[in-house]
């Protein structure tokens, strides 16, 4: 089959900064592709000029006759007064000009794509769609032209775990090549059969691996040291000719001359492999009080409910030093009332919460509300002068910065033209200032690259408090936890050997709720009769009333997802009471299509 496209020598630079240069890259039918790098090697522009939308500075881009790409981006941007529908009938493959035959299998085409994906009411406004929707939508988007080419940039941002888990199935079975964007390391294993990562110390810029992402890391491991080994060697070298040059060679024979040449060509390779090293890699040391206490939070008996409806029951808990205790579980189970209740700001229904005397507790919020987008980031890491006190050293706040990658002539911008990436370093900065016992992270990983997140894990594993730690990101959970709580919004929290026992859990609830009832077996003589007018009438609109009661079951299910549903205790508490009501409305209805159509066959 034909390649799908092929760049050669591709260069690209961004605001007199290199992206990257002289790439060569190839896409093959049915490539399942993951791409990582730091923040600012370029995947984002990459993912663009694969897409045709934009063009490299140099080299040669290549792709199949009519070959059908699209682009999901990072954060797609929708007109939110739209509808659903608005949205997709803009796409031309569903202009209404076509022949009425052609707009007719594109409808089916649509409808196929939306039931995949899980939408069911298309004349619902963007606007009243969480994040991790309005990333569903811009993936039915894509996927109306029947790409042969899906190109994704960080599609797991803004999804919660359950969100990322229907992900990777729908790619897994998607039959079409996809190069994806992405930071999460258990995602790229999952869906990635060949990682490329966008590094200036590999050849070329690129290191290709074959497999997962555990496969790469081998491979890279591997590279890095060969090429340490050389650099080494190279250094021994040039220090050798250094000390040869310093003796005054007489540069008037060939030989001598020959001689300087090399040693200034060995130099330049040196200084040309150092340049590539990057040195941008964050500082991050969690600050500990250093307390022995063995019991520093317990929890007896802890019942939290909202909207009537309990979150978790009869918790017992306790928190000491190296406890590391990762929350698991879908928006609205309780994660965060629990982080709350640990923190002091959110008092239990029942039971009893008793902190050490003194307790330092530092809490990490999803939202990052404290940082204001006006505020200079000289002014954001160092409120107070220009210095900070770390571990009780005082630190220029350009030393400071530098500790998270930030330049000093970065210092006098505002935070709100930072990057993602960047502002999640400031709330970590802001974070190391304040010695703890207890460390509560709630989603601390959102938009750190993975060179980032290695140093973060590093940095959780050696702190020696205690870490509650709730998070998407499943590679984490497993490397730094050493218990996981499983939560499940209706009083009943578990505790799970690792990740995938939730996701086991998880999946098997779905399954069991998708599953109609069985007719019951034995039945009275009484019911066998046949249907009743009435009942005629009623079995003959069940299937529109279960069809209608699932869609109201989706919706609400969606508007538990909406993170500022979840920041908001009474709106949460009443869209859980809406959800279980929804659910047992689902449940009756089945039961009640089972009843009337054994009697109907009787």
């Amino acid at each position: 089959m034909a390649t799908l496209i092929s760049c050669h020598g591709l260069s690209k630079t961004y605001a007199a900064k290199p992206l990257f240069s002289d790439l060569d890259i190839h896409i093959e039918p049915g490539d399942r592709v993951g791409v990582i790098g730091a923040n600012g090697s370029g995947k984002s522009t990459l993912l663009k000029i694969l897409a045709g939308h934009e063009e490299a500075d140099s080299g040669k881009r290549m792709q199949k006759k009519d070959l059908r790409v699209s682009l999901v981006a990072q954060d797609p941007v929708f007109d939110q007064a739209q509808t659903i529908r608005q949205v997709l009938s803009r796409a031309p493959e569903l202009d209404s000009s076509d022949p009425a035959g052609d707009d007719v299998d594109r409808q089916v085409r649509l409808s196929i794509i939306l039931n995949k994906i899980g939408f069911c009411d298309l004349d619902q406004r963007v606007g009243q769609l969480s994040g991790g929707w309005q990333k569903r939508l811009a993936l039915a988007e894509a996927l109306v032209s029947e790409p042969e080419l899906l190109l994704l940039d960080e599609p797991t941002n803004h999804l919660d775990l359950t969100g990322i888990l229907w992900l990777e199935k729908f790619l897994m079975a998607a039959d079409l090549a996809y190069l994806v964007v992405s930071h999460d390391r258990a995602f790229l294993e999952r869906v990635a059969k060949r990682v490329i990562e966008l590094d200036k110390r590999h050849p070329g810029g690129l290191l290709k691996v074959d497999g997962g992402y555990s496969d790469f890391l081998q491979k890279r491991s591997e590279a890095l040291a060969a090429r340490s080994q050389h650099e080494q060697s190279l250094a021994n070298k040039v220090r050798r000719e250094l000390e040869w040059l310093r003796r005054g060679p007489k540069a008037r024979t060939t030989k001598a001359a020959g001689r300087i040449q090399a040693a200034e060509t060995l130099i330049a390779e040196l200084a040309q492999m150092r340049s590539q090293t990057p040195n941008d890699a964050a500082a991050i040391t969690m600050n500990a009080t250093g307390r022995k206490s063995k019991r520093l939070i317990v929890l007896h008996g802890v019942v939290k409910s909202l909207g009537g409806k309990k979150l978790f029951g009869e918790l017992d808990l306790l928190l000491q030093p190296g406890m590391r205790l990762g929350l698991v579980g879908e928006n609205g189970s309780g994660k965060t009332s629990l982080l709350r209740i640990l923190a002091g700001s959110l008092e239990p229904d029942a039971g009893d919460v008793r902190r050490l005397d003194s307790l330092s507790v530092v809490h990490f919020e999803q939202k990052r509300d404290a940082l204001k987008p006006e505020i200079s980031l000289k002014r954001t890491l160092a409120p107070e002068g220009d210095s900070v006190i770390y571990r009780d050293r005082e630190l220029h706040v350009v030393s400071w910065a530098r500790k998270f990658s930030f330049r000093s002539e970065q210092l006098d911008q505002p935070v709100g033209v930072l990057s993602g990436g960047e502002r999640a370093k400031v709330a970590i900065a802001q974070l190391m200032l304040r010695p703890a016992d207890v460390l509560l992270l709630d989603e601390p990983t959102n938009d750190l690259d993975i060179q980032t997140l290695s140093v973060l894990e590093e940095s959780l594993l050696d702190f020696p408090g205690a870490l509650v730690l709730v998070t998407h990101d499943r590679y984490l959970l497993d490397r730094v936890c050493t218990v996981l709580l499983g939560l499940f919004g209706r009083g009943r929290a578990t505790v799970l050997a690792d990740i995938s026992q939730w996701e086991k859990l998880y999946e098997d609830s779905r399954q069991s709720s998708r599953q109609k009832p069985k007719p019951e077996r034995s039945v009275s003589k009484a019911r066998k009769k046949g249907l009743s007018y009435l009942e005629k009438r009623e079995f003959e609109g069940i299937e529109q009333a279960i069809e209608e009661a699932e869609k109201q079951l989706e919706h609400v299910r969606r508007t538990l997802e909406d993170p500022q549903i979840a920041a908001d205790a009474a709106k949460l508490g009443q869209a859980h009471e809406q959800f279980l009501d929804a659910e047992q409305e689902v449940q009756r209805l089945y039961a009640r299509w089972a009843e009337l159509d054994l009697k109907r066959q009787g």
